[in-house]
């Protein structure tokens, strides 16, 4: 006797890169039926008898699933509001996409730290204005061979990271609550209690933290009058982990040698926002995961899970939904 099937609702909307998954998942993983509703009350009617599902469910829609016991959720650090109360509270098991867009991430976060040291958003500026004006001060750059890297955040992106920083002969430290053994080219992973007093010694500060209870506004007026003078930040993780009322505060004060932001406390940074036009930021729109193969790699994660989930095996990307991550 077979055993029944196993059904995973897609919870709309799906993207335009997602609409084939149900069709190639169903294939993949015979013993899944994916039920794919389109109306709201489609949406909870089909979670009512649903064993997973892909996608976001509001507490509204997770009353409607008494069976569930897996969630996929969609990105590796889903917006604000994912992990409500009610599905932190629901014994569902959830897995996020993590470790799908490491070299992207890495790559751009390199572009921002090698855009500070060697002042191209300055030159850039110029650029603009058809202006002639090169710095051989000993100050223009800093000489990563004899820098001091802080890397926040040591999961898949900071491993990568610092990796390739320490190829340019940067010493790379870290700071993690979970990983306590250093990855290639750490010289250390220290416990976030340790994190204010590595912030002083770092002359490059990288922030690749989710956004969670613990690191939301982790990066505040205290923390980055505690930074280095001349260090520079760069923040690749999640927005809310910076205040940037206070980041301004702190670049009008001339301490930091720059600032590099792929993610804001508030998106899309309102235009009148001084940082646009502040000459010590660099502003990318929360781009640093874009490259091929993204979609691919997480509908590949999915069903894997979907996989794992049928055959009764540990899934992939386990959350600690307290935890957000």
């Amino acid at each position: 006797m077979t055993d029944p099937a196993l059904t995973l609702v897609m919870v709309p909307p799906l993207s335009d890169e997602t609409r084939t998954w149900p069709g190639r998942l169903t294939e993949a993983v015979p013993r899944i039926d994916v039920v794919c509703p389109e109306g709201s009350a489609d949406i909870a009617s089909a979670l009512t008898g649903a064993d997973a599902a892909y996608g976001t469910l509001t507490p509204e829609l997770l009353r409607s699933a008494g069976r569930l016991r897996w969630l996929q959720a969609p990105q590796a650090g889903p917006p604000p509001g994912f992990y409500h109360p009610d599905l932190v509270r629901h014994p569902v098991q959830v897995t996020n996409m993590r470790d799908t867009y490491t070299d992207h991430v890495a790559a751009h976060t390199m572009a921002l730290v090698l855009a500070l040291a060697r002042q191209l958003p300055r030159y850039v500026r110029d650029q603009a204005h058809a202006v002639w004006e090169p710095d051989w001060s000993d100050g223009a750059v800093v000489p990563l061979g004899e820098a001091r890297a802080l890397i926040v955040g040591t999961g898949a992106v900071g491993a990568e990271t610092g990796r390739l920083l320490a190829a340019f002969g940067t010493r790379v430290e870290g700071v993690d609550p979970r990983v306590t053994t250093a990855p290639p080219g750490f010289e250390r992973v220290l416990p976030p209690d340790h994190l204010d007093r590595a912030l002083e010694q770092a002359d490059i500060v990288v922030l690749t933290v989710p956004h969670t209870p613990h690191t939301e506004g982790l990066m505040d007026a205290r923390r980055l009058r505690l930074m280095k003078d001349g260090a520079c930040l760069v923040n690749v993780g999640r927005g809310p982990t910076v205040r940037l009322d206070d980041l301004v505060g702190a670049l009008e004060t001339g301490r930091l040698r720059g600032v590099a932001l792929d993610v804001m406390e508030r998106e899309p940074l309102p235009p009148d926002h001084p940082l646009w036009r502040h000459p010590g930021a660099l502003i990318t729109p929360h781009v640093a995961g874009a490259g091929p193969h993204a979609a691919e790699r997480r509908f590949e994660v999915l069903v894997e899970n979907a996989r794992r989930f049928a055959a009764g095996q540990p899934l992939l990307n386990v959350v600690d939904k307290t935890q957000w991550f």
